[in-house]
C-alpha cells in the first residue's frame, strides 16, 4: 500500500467518522500539530501511536505498518503552493524571511533554526474585529561551525 493510500484513508475515515485532529491526537497521546503531520504523511509514527489512530478511525489493521515507516517529507506538489492557506504562509516567509533570519542573526548569531527539533502551535486569539491565527515556532538554535 502505497503511502498517499493511507493518507486518503485516513482523510475519509476521519471525515465519516466526524473526528477532529485534537480527538485523533488524544488517542494517539501527542500534540495536535504532530498527530496531524504524522496523519498526513509528514512523520513516522510508532507502532503503539499508529495502532491507536488506526483503531480510533476503524482502518484495517495492514495501515499501521505504512503509518511507522519514514516518511519522504516535504511532500507539497509544486514550488509556489497553490492552496490559499499555504500560499499565505509562503508569502509570509517570501515577505519576511529576510527579515526574520536578520533578526536571529542578530540575537543568536550565525546559524539556523532546527526544523527537527522543533516545535509548531496553532491558537484561535479572539479579537472584536475577527478572531486571528497565532502560530509559533519553536526551533533549537543550530549555529554554524567554523573550520
Amino acid at each position: 500500500m502505497y503511502r498517499e493510500e493511507v493518507t486518503e484513508a485516513v482523510l475519509e475515515a476521519k471525515r465519516a467518522k466526524g473526528l477532529t485532529w485534537a480527538e485523533l491526537a488524544r488517542a494517539v497521546g501527542r500534540h495536535p500539530v504532530w498527530t496531524t503531520s504524522a496523519l498526513l504523511g509528514q512523520q513516522s509514527m510508532s507502532e503503539d501511536e499508529a495502532t491507536a489512530a488506526v483503531a480510533l478511525l476503524g482502518l484495517d489493521p495492514s495501515f499501521v505498518a505504512a503509518l511507522t515507516e519514514c516518511p519522504l517529507k516535504g511532500s507539497l506538489d509544486s514550488d509556489v503552493p497553490t492552496d490559499p492557506l499555504i500560499y499565505r504562509l509562503h508569502e509570509i516567509t517570501q515577505v519576511y524571511g529576510s527579515t526574520i533570519k536578520a533578526l536571529i542573526h542578530e540575537e543568536f548569531g550565525d546559524g539556523i533554526m532546527s526544523a527537527i527539533d522543533f516545535e509548531l502551535d496553532i491558537e484561535r486569539v479572539s479579537d472584536p474585529k475577527g478572531d486571528r491565527v497565532k502560530i509559533t515556532y519553536n526551533g533549537k538554535f543550530l549555529p554554524y561551525r567554523k573550520w
